[in-house]
């Protein structure tokens, strides 16, 4: 086990030792990463935090344009009666802010979309639930700490908006009460993401 946590502290200094060969231009870079996501819920009374974990690969199709497809996997508590799983698995569009292969900071603007699943559950009679599945639109602002020209950590901050209904929880009466809520509207997630990638390889 020690020897596990010793591999996995030390593997950025074996990333960092690594260069890159790019060709011509950065068009064809792939790469592999995992993150971490905070979620903020709208909603009323079923509103909470949410805390994931997930993974993405990119790959590069221009100096300025990114691409990035990932999956989460996110869980909260709505108070101390119920909880609430999402999944979204998606896509999203990256606008760099420079062309520069390497920057020590690489801004960027990102849009997206994804398709994504939500349940919520009694905690005390899990045959109590209600679950819906719909898409969702989301767009931020984020950037890029390149610790080498393969490693880098990524933060950003997206909001998304679901193009569906949505699901709600109340507690009334010693009863947790479920409901559907059909349209779309505003409501959705503030979400925070940070995440650390390896560039595999330039492909074209």
């Amino acid at each position: 086990m020690k020897k596990a946590l010793l591999v996995v502290a030390l593997f950025p200094f074996f990333g960092s030792s690594q260069s890159l060969n790019i060709k011509k231009t950065q068009s064809g870079l792939f790469s592999l990463g995992v993150r971490s996501t905070v979620s903020t819920f709208n909603g009323g009374e079923s509103a909470n935090n949410g805390l994931g974990v997930g993974g993405q690969f990119r790959l590069q199709l221009a100096d300025r344009i990114n691409t990035e497809w990932y999956a989460d996997y996110i869980q909260g508590n709505l108070g101390d009666y119920a909880s609430r799983t999402d999944y979204h698995i998606g896509w999203s569009v990256m606008y760099y802010f420079t062309d520069k292969p390497n920057p020590l900071l690489k801004p960027y603007f990102v849009v997206g979309h994804c398709f994504d699943g939500t349940k919520l559950m009694d905690n005390t009679d899990r045959t109590n639930s209600v679950s819906k599945k719909s898409s969702a639109v989301q767009a931020g602002l984020g950037f890029h700490l390149n610790l080498s020209e393969r490693m880098d950590l990524s933060f950003n901050t997206q909001y998304m908006i679901h193009l569906g209904g949505d699901v709600h929880a109340h507690y009334e009466d010693n009863h947790v009460h479920f409901e559907k809520v059909k349209g779309t509207g505003l409501e959705g997630h503030l979400l925070f993401h940070i995440g650390i990638n390896y560039k595999i390889a330039d492909l074209w």
